[in-house]
């Protein structure tokens, strides 16, 4: 039997992204993340249906998420389906379903960004260079950058 588990969100962190290590080095990242839908009821009224989604990142993803991300930024999440299961303790036994994040993307323009203080962290103009944003203003006209030299 054939089987597909593919899970693609768009939505804003619901809290800081916590990273830990585990036991064999490799970085986890976990945060959450919030999705809304609004819809017309039957009455004619708007309703705002949001989802709440647990996510765990591994490895370079982890760190980028951990040092780029804060609450309620926006991100675009690829990943899969994982049911979590253990016993509570009452003993109890829980279970509840999380993403396992495949690929990500950093979602808004340069704008947003330096708006509310830019990607945050350390190494803030790190972000930028990383993942092709320019954190320079286009030259306007400068000695540097004269139009007759556009080809076209």
């Amino acid at each position: 039997m054939a089987s597909f588990n593919k899970v693609i969100l768009l939505g804003n962190l619901t809290r800081d992204p916590e990273v830990r290590t585990s036991a064999s080095g490799t970085p986890i990242c976990k945060f959450g993340l919030a999705t809304s839908r609004v819809s017309r009821g039957s009455d004619g009224e708007s309703r705002e249906e949001v989802v709440f989604v647990d996510v765990d990142a591994f490895g370079k993803q982890a760190e980028l998420i951990g040092r780029y991300f804060t609450k309620g930024r926006p991100i675009f999440v690829e990943g899969r389906l994982r049911l979590d299961q253990w016993e509570s303790q009452a003993g109890e036994r829980r279970s509840k379903l999380c993403v396992v994040l495949e690929s990500f993307q950093f979602i808004g323009n340069q704008r947003d960004e330096e708006a509310d203080g830019g990607f945050g962290g350390p190494n803030a103009n790190e972000a930028p260079k990383k993942f092709g944003i320019s954190s320079e203003k286009s030259p306007a006209k400068s000695e540097e950058f004269v139009d007759e030299d556009v080809p076209f």
